[in-house]
């Protein structure tokens, strides 16, 4: 396995949920993500218990049992936090720009290959930088398994940083296991 298919990945967690409002964004960063496949011209279907809007403060609310699909790529969290700029448009239709976004209770995206899980992620569409933290973020594909604490990935560059776990068992130490030969068997 490709370090940086575990960066695409990761940075396609939320570039998912950019692609609600953001198409343009999502085709430009499908060269990116070999791992997922997003595109603009697919569309992207949102699931939960409440959508709540909150016009006012320009944030939507997707609670309970989250789930969002597009193509092969689904994300399930407990909650998704929409906030939008304040420049128009409406959130509740979703024409509104999207300034960041916010997820969070058991977070899990996968891709057809790809799997990532933490407790939360954010991602800022002006500066492009996606954060997945948790106890433990573990970014898997077949038998191989990365894990850390916390993972920021800077979309523009497609640098990728995983911490280690302060305290803890493992020491404060990122965790990998390859497994030969396993991209063969996939």
């Amino acid at each position: 396995m490709r370090i940086g298919s575990f960066s695409r990945l990761a940075s396609g967690v939320l570039l998912l949920l950019a692609g609600v409002s953001s198409a343009a964004l999502a085709q430009d960063s499908q060269s990116r993500l070999t791992g997922l496949q997003l595109s603009g011209d697919k569309p992207i279907q949102i699931e939960s218990e409440r959508l709540e809007v909150r016009e006012s403060e320009n944030v939507a609310v997707f609670s309970g049992n989250v789930s969002v699909v597009q193509g092969p790529t689904l994300l399930k969290a407990g909650r998704m936090k929409v906030y939008y700029l304040k420049d128009g448009g409406s959130a509740a239709t979703g024409s509104a720009n999207i300034d960041r976004l916010e997820v969070d209770g058991n977070v899990y995206v996968k891709s057809e290959k790809q799997v990532a899980t933490g407790d939360s992620a954010t991602f800022d569409m002006a500066t492009e930088v996606l954060v997945l933290s948790g106890k433990e973020v573990v970014l898997s594909e077949g038998e191989n398994v990365i894990v850390g604490c916390r993972l920021t990935v800077q979309m523009k560059s497609g640098q990728a940083k995983l911490d280690g776990c302060k305290g803890g068992g493992s020491g404060g130490r990122v965790k990998m296991l390859l497994t030969p030969g396993s991209q063969n068997r996939q």
